[in-house]
């Protein structure tokens, strides 16, 4: 992987946490899916859709690796702040920093490796050229 990001934030996406998510404080894999959304929403604002992706690109990112820091709970009503900024960048992989916030108080802090795979094989491939553009002008 190719290092040289810094950490600034390249998406921030808003979130409150509902009753299901939390029955008092939030379930530790809500996390994960509140990064997952986010993520989800980043690459939505880079102008690339997910199902767009595998349908005419035939690829998909799929997530390696997480490594994930749970520091303080969120609760029922809270309004936290989910960050994606980019950590490095592969030929086939890339590596994200999130971290999920109320506030000034920090949550959780994540790092998350995504693979860019083949969508018909899941065998890793070369991430699309468009893609890292988007990737490079946008950090």
């Amino acid at each position: 992987m190719s290092a040289g990001f810094d950490s600034c934030v390249a998406f921030h996406w808003p979130v409150r946490v509902y009753w299901e998510d939390a029955g008092g404080v939030v379930y530790y894999a809500n996390y994960l899916k509140f990064m997952e959304r986010a993520r989800s929403e980043w690459l939505r604002g880079l102008g690339f859709e997910q199902d767009e992706l595998r349908r005419s690109a035939g690829v998909m990112f799929v997530v390696r690796r997480v490594e994930v820091d749970y520091l303080a709970p969120a609760r029922f009503n809270d309004e936290i702040d989910v960050d994606v900024s980019v950590h490095a960048i592969g030929r086939a992989s890339l590596s994200v920093k999130q971290t999920l916030t109320r506030g000034s108080t920090r949550l959780v802090s994540a790092q998350v490796r995504l693979a860019c795979v083949d969508a018909s094989h899941f065998k890793p491939v070369k991430i699309p050229t468009p893609i890292l553009q988007a990737l490079v002008q946008k950090t």
